[in-house]
C-alpha cells in the first residue's frame, strides 16, 4: 500500500524537473510561502532532520513532510498533482508556471490498520 501517489501529468514534470536538476526531493513543511503545498527542491537544497517523515517515493523523488503536519494528514492518502499557476515558494516548478498540489482523500479502514502498524508517527 502507498501512502502517496502522483498523477500522470505530475509525473511529465517531474521527469523534466529531474532532467534538468538531477535528484530531487519533494518536500511539504505547512510553514511559510505557500503554506502546506508540496514543494521540490535539488536533493541537496534541502536539510531534512528527525523532525521530517518520509511518505513515499514518487518515480525516485522521496516525499518528506514535517512531523507536525504529519499529524494533521495521517489518516489521509495524497495525490500529487500539478496545476497552471505560479505559487509564492522556492520549488524548482515555480519558474514553468506550473505548481504542484494535493488531493487527499480519507484512508480506508484497511489502509488505516496497515499504516499504524508501520510505526510512521
Amino acid at each position: 500500500m502507498e501512502r502517496i501517489t502522483i498523477t500522470k501529468k505530475a509525473t511529465e514534470v517531474l521527469e523534466i524537473l529531474k532532467e534538468k536538476h538531477g535528484t530531487l526531493i519533494f518536500h511539504q513543511s505547512g510553514g511559510c510561502c505557500d503554506g502546506s503545498a508540496p514543494m521540490i527542491f535539488e536533493k541537496e537544497d534541502m536539510y531534512l532532520d528527525e523532525s521530517d517523515v518520509l511518505l513515499g517515493t514518487l518515480n525516485d523523488v522521496n516525499f518528506y513532510m514535517n512531523r507536525d503536519q504529519f499529524e494533521y494528514w495521517k489518516h489521509t492518502h495524497l495525490t500529487v498533482d500539478i496545476t497552471e499557476g505560479r505559487g509564492a515558494s522556492f520549488s524548482l516548478e515555480i519558474p514553468l508556471g506550473l505548481r504542484f498540489f494535493i488531493h487527499s482523500r480519507l484512508l480506508s479502514a484497511e489502509e488505516e490498520t496497515f499504516f499504524n502498524s508501520k510505526q510512521m508517527h
